[in-house]
């Protein structure tokens, strides 16, 4: 999939995470990750998001991630709804994500 226009989920509560999509200018993939936590779980969220965008075949974009403490599960759900958002995605193959 290719991201296509601007996109958002999320939120900067507590315990969120705020996701940021836009198309890339270069055609790569960089990720910014800004965290509370970022010395002890800054890996394992690049991860996350790594894998997340992987599933989807997002292959270039800008993605911002500013976490506030977010679980993997909710970091994973924020992620697919701005690239999916970002994808002008109508329908998806809910298998590719499993």
């Amino acid at each position: 999939m290719k991201i296509v226009k601007e996109a958002i989920s999320g939120t900067l509560e507590s315990g969120d995470v705020l996701v940021r999509v836009a198309p890339s200018e270069n055609g790569t993939r960089d990720i910014v990750l800004r965290s509370e936590v970022i010395k002890q779980f800054g890996k394992q969220i690049r991860l996350v998001v790594a894998d997340t965008l992987d599933k989807l075949s997002v292959s270039a974009g800008s993605i911002v991630i500013e976490d506030k403490g977010a679980l993997d599960c909710v970091i994973r759900a924020r992620v697919q709804a701005a690239a999916l958002r970002g994808c002008s995605v109508e329908e998806l193959d809910w298998r590719r994500l499993a």
